[in-house]
């Protein structure tokens, strides 16, 4: 008689602090925009690590290229000039039009630095007490300050008393952002996300950062803008401010640096650039000759292969079908984004679907709760996109289908 095979168990981490609600599998490998578990099921891959495999997995270009750093170097120290900061930060100071730049090691990072600059910026001017505007429904990270900034109260249940000297208005509101400041000297700087990642993925307006653009440069602050997830190529452009035609003062960049490398970095215009001098701030690993290279590398083969045309073009396709197939569904609030960064905003809360999109073979997220979000590889192909929505579209059709 057959025996029936065992069912391989679910991966735990039982001596992991349980700060993650995870689904239960464990990956193994990668190629493109696939991954396979370590039984072997494979998994095409709509999230990238959330924005960060802009590459995808495996590439053959990239993947030589850290070999060969490995080899020479991965860390030195900051005590030394290391050749890869000043090729990457010209680079990015190219592409954005500004002109310096400081590398750490994550976007919290990056955001903690654009805080830091933004209150020195202040004290510099003599103002003691310096206030930073931020917006309702963002996210800046987890930190005490990063999270002061957020726009989320349940994030920042437990961790009380937040830290003061932040101002919280409305998106795309430019009245709102003029009462709020209205007659306050103290106010140094305005910060946010070009598009909200973890709010939901709400943009704001090309005409409203155009005007907020105006009225940092007619009052004399720092126009602070976080591209940790929407910036590297993400919407079409290197930075998703760059359809405004506008160039910020601060602007915090993370996540698909590296293609995967832990790194963060802050690019300043001429107004900040010398805001920060030796003392003032550092980073043990940040600028590390790795992630110096993985950031190189991945602004090499992007641009060789294309791969913000690629972003602009997919990510009309995809959010195209969805809006076709979902679009007029009573459940369905909205999709909605720009190139590789989508939200389909659901009318209920639907994190259940984290897990079964994974059980069909199928990595996504949710966030705001109700807002299914695809952030796929830069590499994707229409082919796979096809193929992602065959697997998604019938999974949030039977959802919406059940009793609330």
């Amino acid at each position: 008689m057959n025996t029936p095979a065992a069912q391989p168990a679910a991966p735990t981490s039982p001596h992991v602090i349980n700060t993650y609600g995870r689904v239960p599998i464990a990956l193994s490998h990668g190629q493109g925009c696939r991954v396979w578990d370590v039984n072997g099921k494979e998994y095409l891959d709509a999230l990238a690590g959330i924005a960060v495999n802009t590459l995808g997995h495996n590439h053959p270009s990239l993947v030589p290229a850290l070999q060969d750093q490995i080899a020479k170097l991965i860390h030195t120290s900051n005590y030394y000039h290391v050749p890869g900061q000043e090729q990457l930060a010209a680079r990015l100071t190219e592409l954005s039009g500004m002109n310096k730049a400081f590398f750490c090691n994550s976007g919290l990072e990056a955001n903690e630095a654009v805080l830091k600059l933004a209150r020195k910026y202040g004290h510099d001017k003599g103002i003691h007490n310096p206030q930073i505007v931020v917006y309702e429904r963002a996210f800046h990270g987890r930190s005490i300050a990063t999270l002061s900034a957020t726009g989320n109260t349940k994030l920042q249940k437990g961790f009380e008393p937040m830290v003061p000297g932040f101002i919280r208005v409305p998106l795309n509101d430019v009245e709102a952002l003029k009462r709020a400041t209205e007659g306050n000297p103290d106010v140094v700087a305005v910060f946010f996300e070009t598009i909200q990642g973890e709010g939901g993925i709400n943009a704001m307006r090309n005409e409203y950062l155009r005007a907020v653009r105006a009225l940092c440069t007619e009052r004399d602050w720092l126009l602070c803008i976080d591209e940790v997830q929407s910036g590297m190529g993400r919407t079409g452009k290197w930075f998703a401010h760059q359809w405004a035609g506008i160039v910020p003062d601060v602007m915090a960049l993370a996540k698909g640096l590296a293609s995967g490398v832990p790194i963060g970095a802050i690019v300043t215009g001429p107004k900040a650039s010398e805001v920060l001098q030796p003392g003032n701030h550092g980073s043990t690993f940040g600028g590390n000759p790795l992630a110096m290279r993985a950031g190189i590398e991945t602004l090499r083969i992007m641009e060789e292969d294309g791969l913000l045309e690629n972003a602009a073009k997919m990510g009309d396709y995809l959010m195209g079908r969805l809006r076709a197939e979902l679009g007029t569904h009573p459940d369905v609030k909205e999709v909605r984004g720009q190139g590789l960064m989508i939200g389909m905003e659901l009318t209920k809360p639907c994190g259940v679907l984290i897990a079964r999109a994974a059980e069909a073979g199928l990595l996504i997220s949710v966030t705001a709760d109700s807002v299914i979000r695809l952030l796929p590889p830069l590499i994707i192909t229409q082919v796979e996109i096809d193929e992602l929505l065959a697997r998604l579209l019938p999974l949030v059709l039977a959802f919406l289908a059940e009793q609330a």
